[in-house]
């Protein structure tokens, strides 16, 4: 009898599957797209409350609204999180990527919306996102002018500006009572939050740190309960189901000025979308090319339209969400689209965002000093993979100072044209212009003010800091990765340097020994001679 085995030499019966492009198991699908919800979560709604609660304050906006736009947040960054992991047609990079309103947006958006109202900052977003689709195939080029030097400083910039929000909220100038500002109570809330914050950081496995934010939140809510500083008088008349309204809060309006600084913001958001599609391309082993770049950056455009037609703001990649996939090992793409339809669920349940209006606000700002305090250290970080010389710490310096001075000085500038005033009375603006229009002009020794694997105009052939692809060339924000990248490239000068003059010195050998060999065999007379008539002084 003869038994037939298969041949092992046999190609196999069908292509093997990516991990971005494999999905779990229904239940394991669900949990695993909770935990991405679980550690964007904080980072979120964090916005729609400080834009909220600072037009609220400005007289711009109903502190009874403010539970619409957390929902209209959630819903919108549901939407753009399944785009952009499930793709649609030439929208969505088709990796496991997170979407959430961007930080760097905050402090122009408060500005805009405090001059003009919410219905502009809905136009300048809508015009921001058309734009960005736009530029989108165009971007790989563009983004060359924003090297480390321009990222970092941005970076470090918006979490400087985002620290005085932190310390209204602790301090909780919204409360229309002046007795509950700066209370003792509101300061020990605030406090409880921070440690916890700090505790899960320093303690808890690498997979939980990433709820640290969410979990300081909880904890000090809990807290507040017990101190009886917790407020949930909207969470009653607030009802369970119901469908974010596309401009609830009037037709947008189109101011030239919040245009024209939203659309800077836009490029910045763009930068930073593009160093986390790099990023997590490098993390899940699947190289970004310039297509998926692109289709990637343009779901960012789409998704911030309808940011400004459902009542909420510019939409980015969430960095935190990159390092979970990296921490968890869980590369498909489908993980991320079950997280974003959970967060679409959450949207349409009004009843959740107002239990996030009730959270004391000390509690917000004991955490928020955390979170902003992380995105500047992001920032310090991407800029300790330069290399400083004076002209680049001039550059850095006068950027964050121009950067910080409405914050240090409010009114500084209420006196200029509206137009003006509305660019350089953001800071993250006035930062970012400055950086970008000085990086250009006074940092051009050896091409530094491109990005560094694009100085000589010439693409890398071996994988840059944060993949392989003729994008990932660009250093951006993934710092641990660049600053490795750095040393290698450090230590293969430094070889480099140590083969040269090694060259150098056996070269003078073989000149030394022909010169010996020549005056030693030459005709009398020879030129090298010594002073006595003896002969060559190479001879001996």
């Amino acid at each position: 009898m003869t038994v037939s085995a298969p041949d092992p030499a046999a190609p196999a019966p069908a292509t093997a599957v990516h991990p971005v492009d494999q999905r779990p198991p229904w239940p394991r699908l669900i949990i695993l797209g909770l935990q991405h919800v679980l550690a964007m979560y904080a980072g979120a709604v964090a916005v729609p409350l400080i834009v909220g609660g600072a037009l609220i304050n400005a007289g711009q906006f109903d502190a009874a609204d403010l539970h619409h736009l957390i929902v209209a947040d959630l819903f919108v960054a549901g939407i753009a999180s399944v785009i952009q992991s499930i793709g649609l047609w030439r929208f969505g990079a088709r990796l496991p990527l997170m979407q959430g309103v961007s930080f760097v947006a905050v402090a122009p958006m408060i500005s805009i919306g405090s001059e003009h109202g919410v219905t502009a900052i809905y136009g300048s977003v809508i015009v921001t996102g058309v734009v960005m689709m736009a530029v989108a195939p165009l971007f790989a080029k563009i983004v060359r002018y924003f090297p480390p030097l321009v990222t970092g400083t941005i970076i470090t910039v918006v979490g400087l500006s985002l620290l005085s929000v932190a310390a209204g909220w602790v301090y909780n100038g919204s409360a229309p009572d002046e007795a509950d500002h700066g209370t003792v109570g509101g300061f020990f809330l605030a406090l409880v939050s921070l440690v916890v914050v700090i505790l899960i950081h320093r303690f808890a496995s690498p997979a939980m740190k990433s709820l640290a934010v969410l979990g300081g939140i909880i904890v000090g809510t809990v807290v507040g309960q017990f101190m009886g500083r917790t407020d949930w008088s909207e969470v009653g008349p607030s009802e369970w189901v119901g469908i974010p309204t596309p401009f609830q809060f009037g037709a947008p309006t189109f101011d030239a000025a919040s245009i024209f600084t939203m659309v800077i913001v836009g490029l910045v958001i763009m930068t930073e979308t593009t160093g986390d599609i790099i990023a997590i391309g490098d993390v899940v082993k699947k190289p970004v090319d310039g297509r998926t770049l692109s289709d990637g950056l343009r779901a960012d455009g789409l998704s911030t339209v309808l940011g400004g037609i459902f009542n909420t703001f510019p939409y980015t990649a969430f960095a935190q969400n990159v390092g979970l996939v990296s921490l968890s090992r869980i590369a498909s793409r489908f993980v991320v689209t079950a997280a974003g339809v959970i967060l679409i669920i959450l949207g349409l349940l009004p009843k959740m965002g107002a239990v996030v209006t009730g959270i004391p606000s000390e509690v917000l700002g004991g955490a928020g000093v955390a979170l902003f305090g992380m995105v500047t250290a992001s920032g310090i970080r991407t800029l300790s993979t330069v290399t400083w010389t004076e002209t680049r710490a001039l550059i850095v310096g006068v950027s964050i100072a121009v950067a910080m001075l409405p914050s240090v000085q409010p009114g500084l500038y209420e006196k200029l044209p509206d137009e003006i005033e509305m660019i350089v009375d953001s800071g993250i603006s006035a930062g970012a212009i400055v950086v970008i229009l000085l990086n250009l002009l006074l940092n051009r020794e050896g091409g530094g003010h491109l990005a560094p694997a694009l100085a000589d105009g010439v693409h890398e052939t071996e994988p840059g800091p944060t993949g392989d692809s003729e994008s990932t060339s660009v250093v951006l924000n993934n710092s641990e990765r660049a600053a490795a990248w750095a040393e290698r490239k450090a230590e293969e000068a430094r070889a480099a340097v140590a083969e040269a003059k090694a060259a150098a010195a056996r070269a003078e050998e073989i000149r030394a020994a022909e010169n010996a060999t020549g005056s030693s065999v030459g005709a009398p007379g020879a030129p090298r001679e010594d002073a006595g008539g003896t002969g060559s002084p190479r001879t001996r």
